[in-house]
C-alpha cells in the first residue's frame, strides 16, 4: 500500500493494482459517520454544506487525522478483498524517509486497528528504486528523485541501503498552496483546493516553454465578494510557483553534495530518476538538469512505480529482507 498524501495505492499480490483513489474523507459532520472514502469525497472538497466535511487524513507524508486514517485504510482494505470474505491480510506500506519513529508507529498503529495481521514498512526512495528497476543489489550507485503530495524524497541508493538522502515536506501540495498565494495577491482572486490543482496539471511549467500557454481561471473576488474570471499565463504561474520549486532543487543538491565520489561517479553514468506525481510538472526535468548537469528520467510510471515496489517486496520478503522495517 502507497499510504500518500494525494492519493492512495493498494497492491495485492497475484492481481497487481486494485485501488488507485484520493486519499479523501467525506464524514457527517454531527453523527461522525464516514460518507464517501476516494473519488467520491474528492469531488466534496470545497463543496460541502456545513454538514459534511472533506477531510485528507494525511498531511505532508504522515497521518493527520488518526481515526479518519484507520477508517480510510479499512475501506480501501475492504475494497481491495472483494468477495474473498473475512480475513487479515498481511501489509506492506511505504513511509517517507523522513519521517519520525512516532510517524512511522501511528502508521503501523492504524493498519493494525484497521484488521491487519501484520504490518511491515519499507521506506518510499527504496520502494521507488525497486519499483523501477534499479539494481539496489549491486555495489553501485543510484539515484531516485521522488516528489509526492506531501513530502519530497531524494536518495542515493547502493547496497540494498539508502547512502545518503533529504526529506523535505514540501511538493505538490505547497505548489498548489503557492499558486493560491499567488493569485490572491497578484489578483485578489480566491479559488479552491481543485481549482490550484487544475491551474498545476494545466498552465505551470518548472522551465521556460517553447511556446508559453493561458488558462481561464474562475474564482471569487476577495474585494468585491463577487465570481470572477481572469487569465493567467504559464510564465506568471512559473514566477508563482519558484519558491517551492527551488526548495525540490536544493534537496537535490543537497543530496549530491554530501554522496561519496565514487557513487557520484556512478550517478553520472547512470543519470537521475524522476517519479511520484509531482515529477509530472512539465519540465521539471529540465530544470534539475540545468542545476547539476546530470541527466533526468521520468520512471515509466511515476504515480504507481512506488507501490510497485512495495508490492515486489510483499511477493518476496526473503529477497528484500534487508529493506523491510519491521519493528519501531
Amino acid at each position: 500500500m502507497d499510504l500518500g498524501t494525494a492519493n492512495t495505492l493498494v497492491y495485492v499480490r497475484g492481481r497487481g493494482i486494485v485501488i488507485n483513489e484520493p486519499s479523501v474523507v467525506a464524514l457527517d459532520h454531527a453523527k461522525r459517520e464516514v460518507l464517501s472514502v476516494g473519488h467520491g469525497a474528492k469531488e466534496m472538497l470545497g463543496k460541502t454544506p456545513d454538514s459534511i466535511l472533506a477531510i485528507r487524513p494525511m498531511k505532508d507524508g504522515v497521518i493527520a487525522d488518526f481515526r479518519l486514517a484507520e477508517e480510510m485504510i479499512k475501506h480501501f482494505i475492504r475494497a481491495a478483498r472483494g468477495r474473498r470474505g473475512v480475513f487479515r491480510p498481511r501489509v506492506a506500506i511505504c513511509v517517507p524517509k523522513g519521517i519520525t519513529d512516532v510517524e512511522r508507529r501511528a502508521v503501523r498503529d492504524s493498519a493494525l486497528h484497521a484488521g491487519t495481521r501484520e504490518v511491515i514498512l519499507v521506506e518510499e526512495p527504496i520502494a521507488a528504486a525497486i519499483g523501477v528497476g534499479l539494481p539496489i543489489h549491486e555495489p553501485r550507485g543510484s539515484m531516485v528523485v521522488d516528489v509526492g503530495g506531501g513530502t519530497t524524497e531524494v536518495a542515493v541508493l547502493a547496497l540494498e541501503d539508502i547512502v545518503t538522502s533529504t526529506s523535505i515536506r514540501v511538493a505538490g501540495d505547497e505548489i498548489d498552496e503557492a499558486i493560491d498565494n499567488y493569485l490572491k495577491k497578484a489578483y485578489n482572486l480566491l479559488v479552491g483546493e481543485q481549482t490550484a490543482e487544475k491551474i498545476k496539471k494545466t498552465v505551470c511549467s518548472a522551465y521556460p516553454l517553447e511556446r508559453e500557454e493561458h488558462m481561464s481561471v474562475k474564482g471569487r473576488d476577495l474585494v468585491a465578494g463577487i465570481p470572477k474570471t481572469l487569465t493567467i499565463s504559464s510564465r506568471e504561474m512559473r514566477e508563482a510557483i519558484r519558491e517551492p520549486l527551488s526548495q525540490i532543487i536544493g534537496a537535490v543538491r543537497n543530496t549530491l553534495e554530501q554522496t561519496p565520489p565514487e557513487l557520484a561517479s556512478d550517478i553520472i553514468d547512470g543519470g537521475v530518476v524522476l517519479c511520484g506525481g509531482g515529477s509530472l510538472l512539465r519540465g521539471l526535468d529540465l530544470a534539475l538538469n540545468k542545476e547539476t548537469n546530470l541527466t533526468m528520467r521520468l520512471a515509466e510510471n511515476p504515480l504507481t512505480c512506488i507501490v510497485l515496489g512495495t508490492g515486489k517486496v510483499l511477493e518476496d520478503p526473503k529477497k528484500y529482507d534487508k529493506v523491510i522495517i519491521r519493528e519501531i
